[in-house]
């Protein structure tokens, strides 16, 4: 899909419209997916498309699987420890594309930690909205290791296997606001 319709300057990430989403392996057998709920962030489209650049902050205790009792134990200092970090962040620092392939590289931090990843990315495109605004979709997805971040906790199960995988796929649908 042609970059084209992406003009250049400051698109805000519409929350509403928007998902941080993650995937973790449960008991070596399924998965259990959750998201986080508040998050900020702007996509500075430059004069040049693969020159533009993306920031966003994501509230740790937003933090939800649906699930009350796993959650709070994910916001303890065992996982996210959202008392002591409220926050995770990502600032790119490059966007490179191969063909209609996008990617885009930057610096993931959790928990005080800061790890460079690349998320597969790709464009959606561009439409107008019914208020007279610009919108432009995006989605993409990475996989990190947890304990690259310092998120080491686990438990052994009697059948020798761990309650939790170590890799964690992050999936994001975005929907950016030209501003």
């Amino acid at each position: 899909m042609s970059l084209d319709q992406l003009t250049p300057g400051v698109w805000n990430i519409d929350q509403s419209h928007s998902s941080v989403a993650f995937v973790a392996r449960h008991l070596m057998v399924t998965k259990v997916r959750g998201r986080f709920d508040a998050f900020e962030g702007t996509v500075t489209i430059g004069e040049n498309k693969l020159a533009s650049a993306v920031t966003a902050t994501v509230q740790t205790g937003s933090f939800s699987t649906g699930d009350e009792q796993r959650d709070g134990h994910v916001k303890s200092g065992d996982f996210l420890d959202v008392e002591n970090f409220p926050t995770m962040s990502f600032v790119s620092t490059s966007v490179s594309q191969d063909d209609d392939d996008f990617e885009l590289v930057g610096d993931l931090t959790i928990k005080g930690v800061t790890k460079s990843v690349t998320f597969e990315l790709e464009y959606e495109g561009v439409s107008p909205d019914p208020w007279g605004g610009t919108r432009a979709g995006f989605s993409a997805e990475t996989e990190i290791n947890r304990k690259d971040f310092g998120i080491e906790w686990n438990a052994v199960l009697e059948t020798g296997g761990v309650m939790l995988g170590e890799k964690i796929k992050i999936v994001l649908d975005i929907q950016a606001v030209r501003a």
